[in-house]
């Protein structure tokens, strides 16, 4: 018969994140034919929920109100246990973003659920929704049901794929009130840092850096490599350590879990600190003059040279490549 299954969407800076529709993704995978739900909170984001019917949405909930305009946990906490007490959905589905990560054990610890974190793969098996995910840093996976009550997950970005977005799909948006009250902390202001390139949690390609970047100036470099891509620049804790690099670019156990397609660590000895942030990217190539790094044990493709020889080079390649395409 299908389930009914609640989709939480996130908005930064106006714009939906890529999750966001990896999530509708995986609400369709879990419904079974059943009603996909899609909700918005924030403040001025009903503009938004077309996007989301154009990418699988059956039905999207707006919940707009000015003390949501800036992610609180209990503004949050209170504007979703709303919704899921209106619709009593048989799933929920966030992406495993920093907000999610504050709000869904909130949430399930309010529903008395069960809490998925980190889903990188959702198969049907027997009529159960089996969700896999890493364990001990991402050197294994582990495969989870929860069989009674509410099935709740949050799922890694750039694993579960996004359905090919149809403008000409058509459903139904609803506004739903909801009074925010009792709010132990306010954000009067998110000041955000002038960032390049796209998110690194999102971002198909990564160029890493690490302390054998050995400089501020080294990671131009890499942002050179990266534009061409179209990717983003990350780093190991070494090189942020270093002052080479700002720490939001940070990598690995205490920084950002990354899965793009295609990762290239520079200068990266391969600390596994590191490797918990990225080794389940899809395609690793280290470039390290170390031919003993421990890097050269999880990568795809290794290259063991200088990085300031063979940077060059694959970018001068690269950009041949491309004009000739």
């Amino acid at each position: 018969m299908g389930r009914k299954i609640l989709v939480v969407g996130e908005v930064r800076d106006g714009v939906l994140r890529k999750v966001s529709f990896e999530a509708i993704g995986a609400g369709k995978i879990m419904a079974e034919g059943g009603e996909v739900v899609a909700v918005l909170c924030g403040s001025g984001v009903s503009d938004l929920a077309d996007e989301m019917i154009a990418y699988g949405a059956d039905r999207v909930l707006i919940v707009e109100n000015e003390l949501l305009k800036n992610y609180t946990s209990d503004g949050y906490t209170q504007a979703l246990m709303a919704v899921i007490e209106r619709e009593k959905p048989e799933g929920i589905v966030m992406g495993h973003t920093a907000n999610a990560k504050d709000v869904s054990p909130r949430l399930a610890t309010k529903l008395d659920s069960g809490l998925i974190s980190d889903a990188v793969a959702i198969d049907i098996v027997g009529g159960n929704i089996v969700f896999t995910r890493p364990i001990y840093s991402g050197k294994a996976f582990e495969k989870r049901v929860i069989k009674d009550g509410l099935i709740f997950v949050t799922i890694r970005p750039n694993n579960i794929s996004a359905l090919k977005k149809d403008k000409t799909r058509s459903g139904e948006v609803q506004s739903v009130s909801v009074d925010i009250k009792d709010l132990r902390a306010v954000s009067k202001e998110v000041v955000r840092q002038t960032s390049k390139g796209v998110d690194l949690t999102e971002a198909k390609v990564i160029i890493a850096g690490g302390r054998g970047i050995k400089n501020a100036e080294g990671f131009k470099l890499l942002e050179e490599l990266a534009g061409i891509f179209g990717g983003a620049v990350g780093a190991s804790r070494g090189a942020c350590d270093a002052n080479f690099c700002d720490y939001s670019l940070q990598i690995g156990q205490t920084g950002k879990v990354v899965t793009p397609d295609l990762y290239i660590a520079c200068g990266i000895s391969g600390a596994i600190q590191h490797l918990a942030g990225m080794s389940n990217s899809k395609v690793i190539v280290a470039i390290n003059k170390d031919p003993e790094a421990p890097i050269f044990s999880v990568c795809d493709y290794g290259i063991v040279g200088d990085l300031f020889e063979v940077a060059p080079l694959l970018i001068k390649e690269l950009k041949q490549e491309f004009v000739n395409v």
